[in-house]
């Protein structure tokens, strides 16, 4: 073992000896002051003061009754804690075994490829639905869902002729590129 080791060993005693002390003189001192309480009620008459020791013994009772109620309240944490994991869990099984059913239900779906454009909704938004439902119906299903969309902005020749990328007679329009076929 090196010096160095040997020296943080005997500073970690000291400071355990020095802890152990404290503890030790305020364990006196709150022996002392219980002593001073039960025996000073004749005094009480006479000054309305708890004195050195009774505030001590005040103070004692004080961080007692502060780390008692840090104790309840960390429980009843550790507590909640536990509960909302639980609720969790069981939120993830149920939705893993919802998925499983929703698979369940669809034996004869299939992802199929197209390229139909989706139409614009009243707010403005594509509007995909109909779109998927086109592709499926070209592959003999009756419906389907929109799993893949592509978007491309669609400018008139004299934009890209005059050198130009965009400009605001471009419009972007939306395609279904795979669907949910059923």
């Amino acid at each position: 073992m090196s010096s160095n080791g040997i020296s943080k060993n005997r500073t970690g005693q000291a400071a355990a000896c020095s802890l152990l002390a404290c503890i030790g003189v305020g364990a006196i001192l709150f022996t002392a002051a219980l002593a001073q309480e039960s025996g000073g009620n004749e005094q009480r008459g006479l000054a309305n003061t708890p004195g050195f020791f009774g505030s001590i013994v005040h103070w004692f009772g004080v961080q007692t009754s502060n780390l008692g109620s840090n104790l309840r309240d960390a429980r009843s944490g550790v507590e909640n804690l536990g509960h909302e994991a639980g609720v969790a869990a069981k939120t993830t099984v149920e939705s893993a075994r919802d998925a499983v059913d929703a698979v369940k239900q669809f034996p004869s779906a299939r992802v199929l490829s197209g390229h139909e454009k989706c139409m614009l909704a009243p707010n403005g938004a594509p509007d995909c639905v109909a779109a998927a439902t086109a592709i499926c119906k070209t592959k003999g299903y009756t419906s389907g869902k929109s799993v893949d969309m592509t978007t491309a902005e669609i400018c008139p020749p004299e934009v890209y002729l005059a050198g130009k990328k965009s400009g605001p007679s471009c419009r972007t329009e939306t395609f279904v590129s795979r669907a949910l076929c059923q």
